[in-house]
């Protein structure tokens, strides 16, 4: 056989699909709305357009150390003791092409055939394809509005087995908006205790919270500061998603020296431009261009809750982070992807089904776009919802 089992045990991304599809159809001439996309509508800030531009001009183009260059490493070091109390030095940290890579470089350092990685439910799409993909066997646990769509510490306790090797949390959430308070973290901290349990905190959304407080997870004890791997980039908060520019952290150095090597062996160092580029980032020079972005995200959260909630039979919680509204449509379907097929084929409105981020009965609607676009899209989403019933 060509391929190999364990590419065959990979799905392809239904958000990457749905926009695909989108984009397509638009391309056709369609009067398309994509809602699927889980991507700032900003420009990247003009500081770090700026430092690009300086590093490209001044030939800084060749090959870098592959975990990164040592001002840059120095940058994320700052940025973790400025705005999460963490202490990490520079050669605690590696910079990867992006989260989805840090992730990878995970997973395929730590994880054997058979061991266990405890995910909650709804999910990001790639958590459970990569922990298939280094052979180990993803475990979900369910959640739902109840909880806020996140787990208890009682939930955790009873999905631990002794094949247990990692939990994945995600704070902010994608697809919910949820976030842990400090409170729900030290509840699933004392679970862990006396375990070798590994937490993979992806922290990619902390900077667009609302009406909250960000906790970072390795900050909640002594104890999860060893076990927990920080996952964060700067895709997100500050619109650099094709920078392709993640960063992974942890005190763990045979950990940091096994990714490091794996790294060498695959990618090798993140673009040199990028690297540049993000220092002014890490280090809050374009932190108003954050807040900027942060009051226009929370502005249409607001207004698009209202909407969505205003409609029979739809449902939505107002989220507490990202740019994300998971939106309940059990009153009407239970099939998710049927639904999002026949809403872009009637209304040429595009949102991602929620069995890809395996919860059944809801849709994710990024609100990353307009806010004239967010009113026309849901009106004719609440148009076609009135004709289902």
């Amino acid at each position: 056989m060509l391929l190999s089992n364990r590419i065959q045990t990979l799905s392809p991304s239904l958000t990457i699909a749905i926009s695909s599809l989108a984009r397509d159809l638009k391309a056709q001439g369609k009067d398309i709305l994509s809602f699927s996309a889980g991507e700032p509508d900003f420009e990247t800030p003009k500081r770090i357009k700026d430092e690009a531009i300086k590093a490209i001009n001044d030939g800084f183009t060749q090959y870098t150390a592959v975990e990164g260059i040592p001002e840059l490493l120095e940058a994320v070091s700052l940025k973790l003791k400025r705005d999460n109390g963490l202490e990490y030095s520079p050669s605690d940290i590696i910079v990867s092409n992006g989260a989805k890579q840090s992730l990878f470089n995970l997973f395929q350092t730590v994880l054997n055939p058979d061991d266990e990685v405890i995910i909650p439910a709804p999910y990001w799409v790639t958590y459970p394809e990569l922990v298939k993909y280094a052979s180990a066997k993803p475990v979900i646990i369910e959640t739902d509005e109840i909880s806020g769509f996140k787990i208890t510490a009682e939930d955790l306790k009873a999905a631990i087995t002794p094949k247990t090797k990692m939990i994945i949390l995600t704070t902010p959430s994608n697809p919910t908006g949820s976030v842990y308070s400090k409170k729900e973290l030290e509840s699933l901290a004392e679970v862990l205790k006396g375990t070798d349990i590994i937490v993979a905190s992806d922290e990619m959304y902390e900077k667009l919270i609302y009406n909250t407080d960000f906790v970072a997870t390795a900050s909640i004890s002594e104890d999860m500061y060893q076990r927990t791997v920080t996952i964060n980039g700067l895709s997100k908060s500050v619109a650099m998603t094709g920078w392709r520019f993640g960063y992974l952290a942890t005190p763990n150095k045979e950990l940091i020296s096994s990714m490091n090597k794996l790294q060498s062996q695959s990618t090798s160092n993140i673009n040199s431009i990028t690297q540049k580029a993000a220092i002014p980032a890490l280090l809050g020079e374009v932190d108003d261009d954050i807040e900027q972005m942060r009051i226009a995200f929370e502005a249409r959260a607001d207004e698009a809750v209202e909407l969505f909630n205003n409609i029979d039979d739809l449902s939505v919680l107002k989220p507490k982070g990202a740019f994300y509204l998971f939106v309940n449509i059990k009153d009407i379907s239970n099939d998710s992807i049927e639904f999002c097929k026949e809403l872009l084929q009637a209304t040429g409105v595009a949102v991602v089904p929620g069995i890809g981020f395996g919860s059944e009965g809801y849709f994710r609607f990024s609100f990353a776009t307009d806010i004239t676009t967010i009113r026309e899209g849901i009106r004719r989403i609440e148009k076609f919802v009135k004709s289902k019933r």
